[in-house]
């Protein structure tokens, strides 16, 4: 029950909570806090007592509660006469009322304050608009925890007593990098969960997918909005078929295509191709791109990995990074043979994916094509020990006693 609960309807509540506290009170870090509290009394409430009619109007009634009995107990004596009338507005919360507008995408544009440092706006909005935890978001960044938790105290602190209003056309452009980002982090982790028992976290999906669409609303001729926008269609369109009944990984070549969400995947595809034709060329849109070749062939044998290679090369010059590689590492290797890829792959042996559980899964799917089973079974073995999902890893073993 609590993680039904927690997965399928606190969650995205969390960033429409906040919101609106930030929004009439100000206060960052101390509306937070206070949501924080809401969400660990319906963990403990819910269960015992059932999911209220409005779940939202109770969170933010008992968050507002609290937020009240904090700042009563802190001023108190010395700020009694300046806090009075805003503790007795506090009180008069009518929380049945459905908002006017959703404030998730003003807190998502907020936590992306200029400010902030680019890692600084992606670890706040990660925390506060995708829910994520500071040990997901550490993942996502390949860096250690404590210092995800100071760039996210510290910005709490940054942003504190900011206007809580969607900022001027010039510097919402300025800030969309960022927002773009963090939405897809926040889908990736949903799609493939870093850690835990499930491979898959759908309120993380739907979630940054909900958030991209408002975003593109907002701004319908941005290239790389659109592309975004695209990319996690065609994603979660072919998310039904990722899992075994089990829960079990289900690699994209193996996959049954019947069971993909074909009007979102038709959706996704008609929008890449509408805005490559248009728009000055981004990573989200090649990403995009990518995605829809995949989705369009018929069986795995039928991927135009040509076309995929040749996308991935015009994206590891538009956006060079170590996961443009690794991937690329994997259509090199299709298309001019096992041991091209694996020589691309090389490259990442040091630097930040040295460590990463992805590198010698590719390469024991790169040692397989070429024939070499022992070598394989070996890297498939190591990326077991090395991944922190468990779907992930009985997938890995699986492969390598295969192999066995």
């Amino acid at each position: 029950m609590v993680g039904a609960v927690l997965e399928d309807v606190l969650r995205p509540l969390v960033p429409q909570v906040l919101g609106v506290l930030v929004r009439r009170h100000g206060q960052f870090e101390a509306c937070e806090d206070a949501v924080q509290e809401a969400l660990l009394a319906a963990t403990v409430q819910w269960p015992a007592e059932g999911v209220p009619d409005n779940p939202r109007a109770w969170l933010l009634t008992v968050a507002t509660r609290r937020l009240t009995d904090q700042w009563r107990s802190e001023h108190a004596r010395r700020r009694r006469e300046t806090t009075s009338a805003l503790l007795d507005g506090l009180e008069e919360v009518a929380p049945e009322q459905p908002p006017a507008e959703d404030d998730t995408l003003t807190l998502l544009f907020l936590c992306c304050h200029p400010a902030l440092s680019p890692p600084s706006q992606v670890a706040l909005t990660l925390r506060a608009v995708g829910g994520l935890t500071t040990a997901e978001i550490a993942r996502a960044f390949l860096v250690p925890e404590s210092t995800i938790a100071q760039r996210i105290s510290r910005a709490k602190r940054t942003v504190a007593g900011g206007d809580f209003a969607l900022p001027a056309e010039a510097d919402r452009t300025s800030r969309l990098g960022a927002v773009l980002h963090v939405l897809y982090l926040v889908f990736n982790e949903g799609y493939t969960a870093t850690s835990g028992p499930d491979l898959q976290r759908p309120d993380l999906t739907r979630e940054a997918l909900r958030l991209v669409r408002q975003v593109h609303r907002l701004l319908p001729d941005d290239g790389e909005v659109a592309g975004l926008l695209a990319l996690m269609s065609i994603t979660e369109a072919r998310r039904p078929a990722r899992t075994r009944p089990d829960g079990g990984l289900v690699p994209l070549a193996e996959q049954d295509r019947g069971l993909w969400d074909r009007a979102l995947l038709a959706e996704g595809i008609a929008l890449i191709e509408a805005t490559m034709a248009r728009a000055p060329v981004g990573p989200y849109q090649l990403q995009a791109a990518i995605a829809a070749v995949h989705s369009e062939a018929e069986c795995a044998e039928d991927t135009d990995w040509p076309q995929i290679a040749q996308l991935y090369r015009v994206l590891s010059t538009v956006a060079p990074g170590p996961m443009v590689t690794l991937n690329r590492a994997v259509a090199v290797g299709m298309v001019e043979g096992p041991q091209a890829g694996l020589d691309l792959l090389a490259t990442l042996d040091e630097g930040p994916l040295a460590g990463h559980h992805r590198v010698p899964a590719v390469r024991a799917h790169l040692l397989e094509l070429a024939g070499e089973r022992e070598a394989a079974r070996a890297a498939y073995l190591e990326a077991a020990r090395r991944t922190t999902s468990e779907p992930e890893r009985r997938y890995l073993e699986e492969r390598a006693d295969r192999l066995g």
